[in-house]
């Protein structure tokens, strides 16, 4: 067993387990196990440590210690429409240039406000299973010009799984770059730094074929710790390109403040913003950390007057079921503007429209 592997086994997985630490009552912990019986909960000793244990609204807790507000009602089990993407079992079509592999429904940490929090799926060995499917209808699709292989979290898969995914589409001569979608710089930055550069090795051996791009997932500047640095410096120096996709999150980074920290910092370890997502209105999410459109307007657009060119060189978008639209700003008494950044029917691309937005409304139906 790698040490990253000994590191996992040692999260907190039972809130049961947090009493003391966080000054639960025994009421609260029956109520929170009720929660984690739907939506399981895991920890990482490391990022557990980054909790301010005094303060019940701390915005590193609100990530990863369950909540009340998870058993709320509203929202929907899948607000992008994947099921229906589906071409391959485990792969997603959305977009022309794009597959999408949901490699595994394994994190390193469970987000409290994740939007696959229904995703039970295939284990990695059973998505695994289906790469010749995956790579036969890749390779018949001579538009799609990059992968971007996701869960769960990506690097939660062994390093012989990361290499045959690598293997197979390095090898397809219209693949340009591929892609992982992680939060282990953040959430367990061992995985990468953790047995003699394993990992790194392996990304630098075949990022001389094609780009590699990590896309990582940074919410607060509090996460940016020196064992998240390490992480960074190490896929760097591997030869990845590394950027940030951020969700804009109640009671997290929803202050101007907070986010310009957020991304001017980031750009000094050189990540690079990529979105600020509005957050999905998924069941169990909803209600506990989603913010106006119109406030979320207010508060990036506060933040970027704090911010280096490069640092809000980001855009601040949702991912409709229709589409990744950006969310431009106010367009007139009770309006906004927005624009398909990307969509899903060619006749949308590009296209700008305005919508009445009511005070409290924070999603497009």
């Amino acid at each position: 067993m790698k040490h990253w592997q000994e590191l996992l086994d040692g999260c907190v997985r039972d809130v049961a387990d947090l009493k003391d630490r966080l000054h639960l009552s025994d009421d609260e912990v029956e109520a929170l196990q009720a929660i984690e019986r739907s939506y399981p909960v895991c920890i990482p000793a490391y990022y557990l440590d980054l909790i301010d244990p005094e303060d019940r609204h701390d915005p590193i807790r609100k990530m990863c210690v369950p909540d009340a507000m998870e058993f709320s009602l509203g929202g929907s089990p899948d607000t992008s429409g994947e099921h229906d993407n589906t071409v391959v079992q485990g792969m997603q079509h959305k977009y022309r240039q794009t597959v999408m592999i949901l490699s595994t429904n394994q994190c390193a940490m469970y987000c409290r406000h994740c939007f696959r929090k229904r995703l039970v799926g295939l284990s990695s060995a059973e998505v695994a299973a289906h790469l010749p499917e995956m790579a036969a209808y890749v390779s018949a699709h001579p538009e799609i010009d990059n992968v971007l292989i996701s869960g769960g979290d990506a690097f939660l898969n062994s390093n012989e799984v990361i290499e045959e995914y690598l293997e197979t589409f390095t090898s397809i001569p219209h693949i340009r770059f591929i892609r992982f979608g992680t939060r282990t710089p953040v959430t367990f930055p061992q995985r990468i730094f953790e047995d003699d550069g394993e990992l790194t090795d392996l990304l630098a051996r075949y990022g001389e074929r094609k780009q590699i791009v990590v896309v990582t997932h940074f919410n607060h500047p509090r996460e940016i710790t020196d064992q998240s640095r390490q992480a960074v410096r190490e896929l760097q120096r591997a030869g990845c390109v590394v950027r940030n996709q951020t969700v804009l999150l109640r009671g997290v980074n929803d202050d101007p403040d907070v986010l310009s920290s957020l991304l001017n910092t980031l750009v000094y370890i050189g990540v690079m913003p990529y979105y600020v997502f509005q957050c999905r209105p998924v069941e169990g999410v909803k209600n506990q950390f989603q913010v106006p459109l119109a406030r979320g307007v207010a508060i990036v657009d506060e933040a970027k007057a704090s911010m280096s060119g490069i640092a809000k060189a980001f855009r601040y978008a949702m991912s409709h079921p229709t589409g990744k639209i950006e969310i431009l700003g106010p367009a007139g008494e009770g309006k906004l503007a927005f624009k398909y950044h990307q969509a899903k029917d060619p006749a949308d691309n590009a296209r700008l429209f305005v919508r009445d937005v009511a005070p409290d409304q924070c999603w497009l139906d």
